[in-house]
């Protein structure tokens, strides 16, 4: 049975226009009135001074001039004092679990930044859990004082035959979700190659999907914008977040797409795709910002969507335009323009009063007509959400590791070999696909810590098979003997293991096992930082602020061992991403993605 909620589901604007009515008409007292701001309405591109809102059931009632009409004996009055009235901002795209919490804690870390909406793809859980996990995460959901709408994942596992998760989704179950109250579409459809294709897996969950009436979500990561993007975008997807030039904005727009610009904990796409707008002249309408993936540090240091809009302003966009992206266009995206995403009658109250547009000074936020944060607090309490036990203890690792099981042989008689490198891009989700000389000793292949080659393991951990694929990566930049793991590994979330020392990688990866999952860092048989995250191996069930805090001495151990990357947790989360190139690890080995080949690690 899902929890229980203090929050009351808001009811639909049919069932309270009457009351609305007779706000706006001085008929009826409102539960609240905003006095005196500047309303940003993100309809007509303007800011209009001595501006008044009326709210009553959670929606707006009357946004003009004057409301004293609209003011009773129980009516709350807000003096905004020449300040901002701003539209409460939506996250078109991203992932809870990436934020290393439950979407309770997350909605709690992102209240106080002005969020009042988030539009999230649970694939992480999926992948891990299957339907049953996406179910826990959509009543979750329901149970928040903010809108949080959630997409029915797509593609688990991301890369049939290339990767084996933890569970399979099918048409069938896909057609099943969308019959659920709080479903808003189909999550980034991540087969790009199977689209193209007319994989009937794909087509049959779009044309579900699209028979629902709901949004088709896109992830095309691909450079190439021939023939297979065309493919692609008429295969149904609605939108793409994956781009990261201009050129890609323009594309996807072009052929109908909203391209969304993405600025999260590691991905830094929003200024090189703005200049579609801010310098050759792209209509904005159709752009759209989110975070994508953002950890529980840059929630509790940096903030969320305000961060985004804040970001995008700085790259030369008019702070009203970078609004509507973030607003408005979402919100006609997923086909809710009447329900939220603007500061006009009947729909929901979610309105922030800002002291600085520039900079998203945010002041106070309500959603649905109550204030929920306010100075940078939250300003209500959110129940914990309790998962099941089922959800738990999902690490099965299938024996003790050891050192050997890190082994890399080499070639019989080889002294050196040439084997294939991932390549990390600091600050970019793709990889690089690198070649590397290393020696041979006693029969194995060597790493080479000089020329920043340490070892990649990919460890089984959803069918207790025991099983380890071993390779190497390059961009960590680890000086010292140690060894990083993670649970957290999109998409398939196995375990990842990176390290300069084998000794240290078993000991990593046996206390991923002990605990549940999360990530920890090991460094000469000594455990330097440990965030456990035992829902699913992907959440902690703690809150943000003490999860961050062990990020952040995770990420303080990690530069400690040499590493400068920034964020460089999100790169080693993403090294098994078998849809976005160039080379990626799985359990079935290595993985060229811009071939969708397996390959040897031996050139």
């Amino acid at each position: 049975m899902p929890n229980s909620s203090p929050f009351a589901k808001p009811r639909p604007w049919t069932e309270t226009a009457p009351e609305l009515v007779d706000v706006a008409m001085g008929r009826k007292p409102a539960d609240l009135v905003i006095r005196n701001g500047r309303w940003v309405n993100v309809h007509s591109g303007e800011i209009i001074a001595g501006t008044d809102l009326a709210i009553i059931a959670g929606r707006f009632a009357y946004c003009g001039p004057n409301a004293s009409h609209a003011i009773g004996q129980g009516t709350k009055v807000v003096d905004a004092g020449g300040r901002y009235l701003v539209p409460g901002l939506c996250d078109a795209h991203m992932h809870v679990e990436s934020g290393m919490v439950t979407v309770t804690e997350f909605s709690r870390a992102v209240i106080p930044h002005g969020t009042t909406s988030m539009f999230i793809d649970p694939h992480e859980i999926a992948n891990v859990l299957g339907l049953k996990g996406v179910r826990l995460m959509h009543d979750e959901a329901l149970a928040m004082p903010i809108n949080v709408h959630v997409q029915m994942p797509s593609c688990v596992p991301s890369a049939p035959g290339l990767e084996n998760a933890g569970a399979v989704l099918t048409v069938e179950d896909v057609a099943e979700a969308m019959t659920w109250e709080n479903i808003i579409g189909l999550g980034e459809v991540m087969n790009f190659p199977g689209v193209a294709a007319n994989n009937l897996v794909m087509s049959g969950e779009i044309a579900e999907t699209v028979k629902a009436g709901k949004t088709v979500g896109g992830h095309y990561a691909s450079p190439d914008l021939g023939l297979p993007f065309h493919g692609y975008v008429a295969g149904g997807p609605e939108d793409d977040h994956e781009g990261t030039r201009a050129e890609d904005a323009i594309a996807r727009v072009r052929q109908g797409m909203k391209a969304m610009l993405r600025l999260g904990s590691a991905w830094y796409d929003v200024a090189s795709q703005i200049k579609a707008v801010t310098e050759m002249g792209i209509d904005p309408r159709n752009f759209i910002l989110c975070t994508d993936d953002s950890h529980s540090g840059t929630l509790v240091h940096d903030g969320h969507m305000d961060r985004v809009v804040r970001h995008a302003v700085q790259q030369g966009l008019k702070p009203v335009t970078a609004i509507q992206m973030a607003t408005i266009n979402t919100a006609q995206h997923f086909r809710l323009e009447r329900e939220l995403g603007s500061i006009t009658p009947g729909r929901l109250a979610d309105v922030l009063i800002v002291s600085d547009l520039a900079e998203m000074k945010i002041d106070e936020v309500y959603a649905r007509g109550v204030r929920v944060a306010k100075a940078g607090k939250l300003d209500i309490d959110i129940p914990a959400y309790a998962y099941p036990a089922e959800a738990k203890n999902t690490v099965k690792l299938g024996k003790q590791l050891g050192a050997g099981d890190f082994d890399i042989k080499a070639p019989e008689g080889a002294n050196e070999v040439r084997v294939r490198v991932i390549g990390v891009i600091e600050n970019q989700a793709p990889t690089r696909a690198l070649e590397a000389d290393l020696p041979v000793e006693d029969g194995l292949v060597g790493m080479d810590r000089r020329n920043d080659v340490c070892q990649i393991a990919l460890v089984e951990r959803h069918r207790a098979t025991g099983q380890v694929t071993n390779a190497f990566v390059s961009g960590f930049g680890y000086m010292k003997d140690c060894a990083l793991a993670s649970t957290v590994a999109h998409d398939s979330h196995h375990m990842i293991v990176v390290g300069t020392n084998k000794a240290d990688m078993a000991l990593a990866a046996n206390r991923l096992g002990q605990v549940g999952g999360g990530v920890v860092l090991f460094s000469e048989g000594k455990e330097l930082a440990l965030v456990e995250m035992p829902i699913a191996g992907l959440m902690s069930d703690e809150r943000a602020e003490i999860v961050a805090a062990k990020a952040d001495k995770l990420v303080q151990a990690m530069r400690d061992m040499g590493c400068s990357l920034n964020n460089a947790y999100m790169q080693h989360s993403l090294l098994a991403l078998v849809v976005i190139p160039e080379l990626r690890i799985s359990d079935v080995g290595l993985v060229d993605v811009r071939t969708f080949e397996k390959v040897d690690l031996f050139i």
